[in-house]
């Protein structure tokens, strides 16, 4: 499903869209529609597009601290986190690996998990599937304990952060090739949150637009020079 909204920056725009539509910010697609920079004589405006999919997975997330979190190791503090820690441990165990399984941090509807282990590289998977594939389980079954307004985001050596990088620098630097080249570049498959970094990134240079090509959540993003 497809909605629109509006709002002064894109941030603004996005607020509304996750207010409205009760969901996190990673739970949708966002394209651009229009955007008008603010001047000395005119506000800002931005208007989005948002895409629900009918089935939404756990994407890739960059946690950042803010106020109101916890970070470090910390003790599950109820029979929930215990449940999920050991479930988490589990699966890893019978994938053939071991692992130390922590809480890192939580906050309101959300909780982080840190998987420290030598066969981490393993665990995270080319471009961080498999991280992202145990991190799905963990969300099914934090649902199973009846706990589906907790979203669960597992780690392991600072990938989320490491990942966001790549893909910034990804963007600026397929960015300069559309300029030289003056031909559309179009990126691998990516998940909503990893395209819309893309997206943000890139939305602020005026000769350059992206727009999201595909079916279903992993969908290509294109870098292209603007047609004045």
């Amino acid at each position: 499903m497809t909605y629109e909204f509006e709002g002064k920056t894109e941030k603004d725009a996005i607020e509304k869209a996750v207010s409205e539509l009760n969901l996190n910010a990673d739970q949708f697609d966002v394209e651009i529609l229009e955007a008008q920079k603010k001047t000395l004589f005119k506000s800002g405006h931005v208007k989005i597009r948002v895409i629900v999919e009918d089935e939404v997975s756990e994407p890739a997330e960059h946690v950042e601290k803010s106020a109101g979190q916890a970070f470090g190791k910390l003790i599950p503090q109820d029979e929930f986190e215990q449940k999920l820690v050991d479930f988490i441990k589990s699966v890893i165990e019978k994938m053939g690996y071991s692992a130390s399984v922590d809480v890192f941090f939580r906050e309101e509807k959300k909780i982080g998990i840190r998987l420290d282990s030598d066969s981490s590289s393993i665990l995270i998977g080319r471009k961080g599937k498999n991280l992202d594939a145990l991190q799905l389980l963990a969300n099914v079954y934090a649902g199973h304990l009846g706990r589906e307004d907790v979203r669960v985001i597992l780690d392991t050596e600072n990938y989320r952060v490491r990942r966001e990088e790549n893909l910034v620098h990804l963007a600026y630097t397929t960015a300069d090739k559309v300029r030289s080249t003056r031909l559309s570049v179009l990126l691998e498959p990516m998940n909503p949150y990893d395209r819309r970094i893309i997206h943000t990134t890139l939305n602020d240079i005026s000769d350059i637009e992206t727009k999201s090509e595909g079916e279903g959540l992993f969908k290509q993003v294109r870098i292209m020079l603007k047609s004045f």
